[in-house]
């Protein structure tokens, strides 16, 4: 059995380890903490008949935020689980429930044909089973608390969860990103994530020691899984978005100021790397990293135009 009752699923968006959710299972009931794409689906179901639950089992299913990698399969899971309510923050809640805005934003970056591909159709949540988690709403599962904190600084609507059972945070996407390709001699390798619009360093930093408070023994990422020696890795992340702040303020004004923050952040991440002791060479660790080398960067860019107002 999983260690208190907690889950990792591989929802399977866009490669292996890439992309968690999870499913808290107390006394025969059970509680999904994020859900990936449409796509993610038939996986979570799946894990559901893996713990020995059925989808009338199901109580909740609570969002961290509403990105289409952690919450775009909510409407079409929640039409699986007939029991079950969906948690927000309040400012996400209103996207489960008229979802269109979404996926306008969301076609607009990909274009229909790759936002048909990742995503499929975004199912709206029925207002009536959609729950509203001010700062500090308490999630009953069976009697076990979840406990729902607003934690500003990826975005503006993401929340993270309190599990006092495990003392552990569900975090999303506020304390980063921790590929298991990475871990290294000294253990897990993170770093956050600055992807756009709402990027705010200062707040990112309060939310990690908002979480911090509790003294946490693991966090359990979005992007990927179950990390613990919490303290280091907390401290590299407010180092780190300084740093990248930093970055960003010095790219401002070049002539081509994404492809030197690229440039600059592709090389900061890897000197990183390579002091951590990852095993995978630097092309390889470029390559792992992509991605969110290139969302950081028009985050942080964002963020600077933003910071211009």
């Amino acid at each position: 059995m999983p260690e208190h009752g907690i889950h990792t699923i591989d929802t399977g968006y866009v490669r292996p380890r890439f992309d968690a959710a999870y499913l808290v299972v107390e006394e025969g009931r059970g509680a999904f903490i994020d859900c990936g794409t449409n796509h993610s689906v038939p996986v979570l179901l799946a894990a559901l008949e893996q713990a020995g639950l059925v989808p009338a089992d199901v109580d909740w299913l609570i969002l961290t935020h509403v990105h289409l990698d952690h919450a775009g399969g909510a409407g079409t899971l929640m039409r699986q689980l007939p029991n079950a309510r969906l948690v927000a923050h309040p400012r996400a809640a209103p996207h489960m429930i008229d979802p269109a805005r979404l996926a306008a934003g969301a076609t607009a970056v990909y274009g229909e044909a790759e936002f048909a591909r990742h995503y499929g159709e975004l199912v709206p949540v029925p207002s009536g089973r959609v729950v509203v988690a001010a700062d500090g709403h308490e999630v009953d599962l069976a009697g076990r608390a979840l406990r729902c904190i607003d934690t500003p600084g990826h975005a503006r609507h993401h929340q993270c969860v309190w599990d006092a059972r495990s003392r552990s945070w569900f975090t999303g996407d506020t304390f980063g990103l921790s590929y298991r390709e990475l871990d290294g001699a000294h253990g897990a390798f993170i770093l956050p994530t600055s992807s756009p619009v709402q990027f705010e360093p200062e707040a990112m930093q309060a939310s990690i020691e908002r979480m911090m408070a509790q003294s946490p023994q693991a966090m359990y990422l979005t992007h990927y899984g179950r990390v613990g020696d919490v303290a280091r890795l907390a401290a590299e992340m407010h180092e780190q978005i300084d740093a990248m702040v930093s970055l960003a303020q010095a790219c401002d004004g070049q002539p081509d100021r994404h492809r030197a923050l690229v440039a600059a952040l592709s090389e900061y991440y890897l000197e990183r790397a390579r002091a951590h002791g990852v095993a995978l060479d630097d092309a390889a660790v470029l390559q792992l990293l992509a991605m969110d080398i290139e969302l950081n960067a028009q985050g942080l860019e964002t963020w600077l135009e933003r910071s211009r107002l």
